[in-house]
């Protein structure tokens, strides 16, 4: 039996549900399936910028008054050391991955996106996608299916340009959050990325190169400061670990599928970037279909992820090598306006003489330091 849509997105995540109801927006006819049920949940920070909500919105999707927490900037804490800058406009707020996963479905399901839960796609077929029972026909296919990606290999988009890989680990703590921001522990071998999710619970990320630098209990032995912090606190949900993968890829797109989300690479997790990224390629690839052609989408694709990347090779090297970070941290501390021109220039602010300057500052400083 063969049944036609539109568009056929393959996975449901966040960027799958993004990129369905970006174009259904457009008005095309959009069917979504996962092997999986809503809520899908995911091991990350679960905090969004102030851009990531910007391009939330920009989407039609608003966050209901009351959901999550807030926070006003990022704060890096290393040994004695702390420096903490707010965001140039707006906060940033803390959510359950299942919580914002649940509204994208309803969004999703307002827009009149076709969701086929439960339904594993097993191939393509020449026009359309393969599931268990039937062959779906489509004009658009998009991959959304993860950083391991079966749509990528079927598709031959597989070839990148440069991947790295660390591992990461999450746990909820019910405790109530002691701070207004976001903040990042630096470990030797792992940095713990902090982020309040509730007035009474907060969400702690572990990320680092190999599988024991994020065990919980040795690395919290490292950060006697943020171990006081939880003195008492329960764990409030099972540990769950992920591979982070920082990867760009030669092409996302090819004839008719394009790729959208980790599925089309990644950048590091402690960058916090991923949802925003997966957001603000929805609404370019439902451009590119609008005008019938993906060419477009590879082009805004490439520019969007520039910016992440190399965000993500700082993070990285931060927190590989500790005599770069405590060079770094001791300049930020001694000027702080350098981290707040930083955290403009991650959160997307357009390149400018000021941010030039800033970089040039900012290495003589590390030069010098």
């Amino acid at each position: 039996m063969s049944q036609d849509t539109d568009v056929f997105v393959v996975g449901g995540g966040p960027a799958g549900l993004a990129a369905a109801i970006a174009a259904a927006h457009r008005g095309f006819a959009v069917t979504v399936a996962d092997g999986s049920e809503p809520p899908i949940d995911k091991p990350c920070g679960e905090g969004m910028m102030p851009e990531t909500q910007d391009a939330l919105k920009r989407l039609g999707v608003e966050l209901p008054a009351g959901i999550g927490w807030t926070f006003r900037g990022i704060r890096f804490l290393h040994g004695e050391r702390v420096v903490s800058a707010d965001f140039p406009s707006g906060q940033g707020i803390g959510v359950r991955r299942p919580v914002l996963h649940e509204l994208l479905v309803r969004v999703a399901e307002r827009c009149g996106v076709r969701l086929l839960w439960k339904t594993p796609v097993v191939g393509i077929e020449t026009g359309g996608m393969r599931l268990r029972d039937r062959v779906i026909q489509a004009r658009w296919i998009i991959g959304a299916d993860g950083g391991a990606s079966r749509m990528r290999n079927w598709a031959g988009l597989d070839g990148t340009v440069r991947r790295t890989q660390r591992m990461a680990s999450r746990r909820h703590y019910r405790v109530r959050p002691w701070s207004e921001y976001t903040e990042i522990y630096w470990a030797q071998r792992a940095q713990a990325y902090v982020t309040p999710i509730s007035a009474d619970e907060i969400c702690i990320v572990l990320v680092g190169d190999h599988a024991p630098d994020i065990k919980f209990d040795d690395a919290l032995t490292e950060l006697p400061r943020l171990r006081g912090r939880l003195a008492g606190a329960g764990i409030s949900s099972r540990e769950r670990g992920v591979v982070t993968v920082t990867q760009r890829l030669n092409r996302v797109a090819r004839r008719n599928l394009a790729l959208i989300g980790d599925a089309s690479g990644g950048v590091d997790a402690i960058t916090g970037e991923g949802l925003r990224l997966a957001f603000r390629q929805a609404a370019a690839l439902a451009d590119a279909m609008e005008v019938g052609d993906l060419d477009e989408y590879q082009r805004a694709h490439r520019a969007l992820q520039r910016r992440p990347l190399w965000m993500g090779q700082l993070m990285v090297q931060l927190g590989r090598r500790e005599s770069v970070r405590t060079r770094l941290m001791r300049v930020m501390c001694q000027h702080p306006k350098l981290f707040a021109r930083i955290l403009a220039i991650h959160g997307g602010s357009p390149i400018s003489f000021e941010i030039v300057s800033t970089g040039a500052h900012l290495g003589w400083k590390l030069f010098s330091a």
